[in-house]
């Protein structure tokens, strides 16, 4: 089993920034792409970032220049660095991970943290 724990969450205020983090750990063989959701209240969850096992990423429009994914392979860690926080960033975002859980296995399989509010206050 994988476990992901976040952190890093909190409440800013437009203009700041913050800092996720979202370790991984258990029985594994590797991780694939890793990324971060977010859930509005009302809303849909959707992607935020994403990051490939080479280091590929990918962004929705709306935080494109502002928000950073990295991944530290090492660590089984993935980060989001969200800079100039506007108040409809506010949301729960919640972590994923594709994990190839034993050698020869070719689907991944998915797993999400439990959730880290952000609230931006204008």
């Amino acid at each position: 089993q994988v476990q992901l724990v976040e952190s890093g969450g909190g409440l800013v205020q437009a203009g700041g920034s913050l800092r996720l983090s979202c370790a991984a750990s258990g029985r594994m063989f590797r991780i694939n792409d890793m990324g971060w959701y977010r859930q509005a209240p009302g809303k849909q969850r959707e992607l935020v970032a994403a990051v490939t096992i080479s280091g590929s990423t990918n962004y929705a429009d709306s935080v494109k220049g502002r928000f950073t994914i990295s991944r530290d392979n090492g660590k089984n860690t993935v980060y989001l660095q969200m800079n100039s926080l506007k108040p409809e960033d506010t949301a729960v975002y919640y972590c994923n991970v594709k994990v190839l859980l034993r050698i020869g296995a070719t689907l991944p399989v998915d797993y999400w943290g439990q959730g880290t509010q952000v609230t931006v206050s204008s």
